[in-house]
């Protein structure tokens, strides 16, 4: 089975660079302050990350570098912003799972197109889905899981609302296994947990982040990781696959793009100071406490990941008939 990171060379390698600039304007850059749009409110972990990088590259390129929230609609409007944007190296936007992974399959008409209408510039930060379980549930591995299932348990999992990556993590699992559960969204992760916790839902899937407190704080049971490696916030729980049910993978990722036909030389620069910053022991901690492992995935690297992306999610979207209404 080709792993993620040999599928990602692979496209990587064979992505086109059509954009022409010129080396004069290239070396002009910067020469007012640059603004990353983070689409989702502040606070969250995509604006965290947003004000740790300008913080970053405002030292790194001499010129003030300010995160810009414009949130809404899941951040559609955000995104919607900078896809319009001058594409002069002035206007970043930080991008996610949800706003160039998942949303364009779960939505017919996205205001912009995730891959048409931007450049990839870096993937900064990963972080995969955990499987919990309620404690009354007596579910304490995958294997129990499924067993439960397939011996007709009536089982319910949460999710932070229809089409989240919370939701498509599950569906992903109960399509891999062969299993049946049924979904119950609720408004956010947190009211999710709760349920969780109370035992009114079986099963829950959270990023990391969200997972870790509950998890080692012993109100719910970890029983998998969705990653093709085990996460190092909880070094001792198995991947789904380590349980014998492959192709479970789900991944949140953040990184950073600008709008298409910003001029290569520019995204070349931005690119090679995100990678050098992502080695920064100060920064390094930084992503330790917010459970970030960082990617450090390059321009081409990116660009490839998202369209391997987009294929995936679009299928897990069609298969299991899920629709926004």
């Amino acid at each position: 089975m080709i792993d993620r990171r040999t599928l990602v060379l692979s496209l990587a390698a064979t992505a086109a660079s059509s954009l022409a600039t010129s080396p004069a304007f290239a070396q002009a850059w910067p020469a007012r302050p640059i603004r990353i749009i983070v689409p989702f409110p502040a606070g969250q972990a995509t604006d965290i990350l947003a004000r740790m990088m300008a913080d970053q590259l405002t030292r790194a390129l001499g010129q003030q570098v300010i995160a810009e929230n414009r949130p809404g609609a899941g951040g559609q409007i955000g995104a919607d912003v900078a896809a319009k944007a001058s594409p002069d190296g002035y206007t970043l936007l930080m991008v996610t799972i949800s706003t160039h992974g998942i949303s364009p399959a779960l939505y017919p008409k996205l205001p912009y197109d995730p891959q048409k209408d931007f450049a990839p510039i870096a993937n900064i930060g990963l972080t995969p889905q955990v499987l919990m379980t309620s404690l009354q549930s007596g579910i304490n591995s995958v294997s129990d899981l499924v067993a439960k299932a397939k011996a007709g348990a009536d089982l319910n999992y949460g999710s932070s609302g229809n089409g989240s990556a919370s939701h498509l993590a599950v569906e992903m699992l109960k399509s891999a296994a062969g299993i049946k559960l049924t979904h119950v969204p609720f408004k956010g992760n947190a009211e999710a947990q709760l349920a969780l916790q109370s035992g009114d839902i079986q099963l829950l899937s959270d990023a990391v982040p969200g997972a870790v407190g509950p998890v080692r704080s012993g109100k719910v049971k970890a029983i998998g990781i969705a990653d093709e490696r085990r996460s190092p916030f909880l070094p001792d729980l198995p991947t789904v696959a380590e349980q014998g049910i492959q192709g479970v993978v789900a991944v949140g990722w953040i990184g950073l793009s600008a709008p298409a036909k910003t001029p290569e030389p520019i995204l070349d620069k931005i690119s090679a100071e995100v990678m050098r910053i992502l080695k920064d022991p100060e920064v390094l901690e930084k992503m330790k406490g917010l459970s970030f492992v960082p990617a450090r995935e390059s321009r081409q690297e990116f660009e490839a990941y998202i369209a391997i992306e987009n294929t995936k999610w679009r299928k897990i979207i069609q298969d299991a008939g899920v629709k926004i209404e």
